[in-house]
């Protein structure tokens, strides 16, 4: 392997208007600096980082929030977040909050206090409820049944005004084991237009390591059966780094992946946390690859899939030429929130259900971690927040830039500077000196009016974001962080 890859393959026939925008988003691939530069960082689906929510953040700081945001002349629409926490199973590679269990009378305690929260931050919210977001996340989302579906989104409908489902983003993910083609299309008849499923690998050795039997044809069912009832976007999830995975079984699972054709694909780098997730602790140490083999594996991923038509995004997201997510990057209102990569840049982003995140206005809040202290809140007519973060004018600054950043590689000053009133390198000039190595190494260029990141630079977006973070080294760092490659 050379040192120096473009994910690119040289092609003498002329290239058409989308091949030529993937060749000037693909990424360069310089695994020396790569070796040199990574380092543990935030993932930034939100700045400040969600380990500086506080637990002095009290209830009325967010009903200030909101009330302040009420009062504009002018509302934005709202993104809305259902949290259903619940598994039948547990997959060893997980760190999302979920509850591991096969009682479904749980799932029937949890909708009820789920309404109950709902019905809390409907009356909250009054006078700015248009919808133009719904993403369902979890745990497995369709844990729960049909007609339990039905009645939760019958509920959401009553308490809040949806935009058509021409104009929406109405998603849901869906684990394949979980649901059949009739469920599918049940799904797509109670407003869903677009599908999230997770593969990880589709090697049987791989899915047996991490305890997630999962058939192929039964996950290309699921992804066939979106299609036949008229799903919007399809988007999988993959995992590099997965214990017994290799560039063999990873240059299969892509194959088959890119043979089903989804419009999205993410590919996580899974980080090793067991002291962080306990889950991880079940996953034999010696059977991971090592962090050579890994950054094979990324190169391999971002070569097969840019030439197979997908647009690197960013991060760990990739996407047709023609979905709403290659097309909002290009229009500049794509975002970056707790969910990944939104198409809806200008929205409140309002989450309900336990350890639900939201962003409104200047303000995160974070619901409580554990069914029992969720319910108790309620139990007592309060709203089930936890911690949270009012955001300072610096802050929301910061936001900005390191949102753009994430998004699209490059920073106006001039933009910046009549929206904060400002002069950017004033003001960040400490951060700017700060750069000289990574403009040495070919990372990202500097002018008197911009900041643009490279296509070498474009895989250590997270090194060149963190040069922005106030917050980075104000004390010692927790070992929540994963690598930033």
């Amino acid at each position: 392997m050379s040192e120096t890859f473009t994910a690119v393959a040289n092609d003498v026939k002329p290239l058409s208007h989308a091949q030529t925008h993937i060749a000037n988003t693909t990424p360069v691939f310089d695994v020396e600096l790569i070796r040199k530069l990574n380092q543990l960082g935030p993932r930034y689906t939100s700045y400040p980082t969600a380990d500086r929510f506080t637990d002095s953040f009290q209830i009325s700081d967010y009903q200030a929030t909101v009330a302040h945001l009420k009062a504009q002349p002018q509302h934005l629409p709202l993104s809305l977040y259902i949290h259903i926490p619940f598994c039948a199973s547990i997959c060893y590679y997980c760190a999302c909050n979920k509850v591991i269990t096969k009682d479904r009378s749980k799932a029937v305690i949890y909708l009820d206090y789920l309404k109950r929260e709902i019905a809390m931050q409907s009356a909250l919210f009054g006078g700015m409820k248009k919808v133009e977001q719904l993403h369902f996340g979890g745990g497995t989302p369709t844990y729960i049944d049909d007609e339990q579906m039905g009645d939760l989104l019958a509920n959401l409908r009553s308490h809040f005004e949806f935009a058509p489902d021409e104009i929406g983003e109405y998603s849901i993910e869906v684990d394949p084991r979980t649901v059949t083609p009739e469920r599918i299309a049940v799904l797509r008849a109670q407003g869903f237009n677009r599908l999230s499923l997770g593969i990880q690998d589709f090697d049987p050795e791989v899915q047996k390591a991490v305890n997630r039997i999962q058939p192929e044809a039964e996950t290309l069912a699921v992804m066939q059966a979106a299609r036949t009832v008229g799903f919007r976007s399809i988007s999988v999830d993959l995992i590099y780094g997965l214990p017994k995975q290799s560039l063999a079984s990873i240059t299969e699972t892509l194959a088959k992946v890119i043979k089903a054709d989804p419009d999205r694909i993410a590919i996580y780098n899974y980080a090793h946390l067991p002291h962080l997730f306990k889950p991880q602790r079940r996953i034999e140490v010696d059977e991971l690859p090592d962090p050579e083999e890994k950054l094979q594996m990324l190169f391999l991923c971002i070569q097969k899939l840019t030439n197979a038509g997908y647009v690197y995004i960013g991060m760990d997201h990739f996407a047709k030429p023609d979905d709403d997510l290659c097309l909002a990057q290009q229009q500049g209102r794509l975002q970056r929130n707790f969910q990944g990569y939104s198409t809806h840049a200008q929205t409140e982003m309002l989450s309900c259900g336990v350890s639900a995140i939201s962003a409104v206005g200047a303000c995160y809040t974070q619901n409580e971690k554990t069914l029992d202290a969720y319910y108790d809140r309620l139990d007592q007519g309060e709203l089930p927040i936890a911690r949270g973060l009012i955001l300072n004018q610096d802050d929301v600054l910061r936001r900005d830039v390191i949102g753009q950043l994430m998004c699209h590689f490059e920073l106006d000053y001039a933009q910046i500077n009549a929206t904060y009133g400002i002069n950017f390198s004033d003001y960040f000039s400490k951060e700017l000196g700060n750069f000289t190595t990574m403009i040495d190494n070919g990372l990202l260029t500097l002018d008197a009016g911009s900041l643009k990141v490279s296509l070498k630079g474009r895989l250590l977006i997270r090194n060149i974001c963190m040069v922005f973070d106030a917050y980075l080294g104000q004390k010692q760092e927790p070992l929540r962080y994963s690598k930033t490659i």
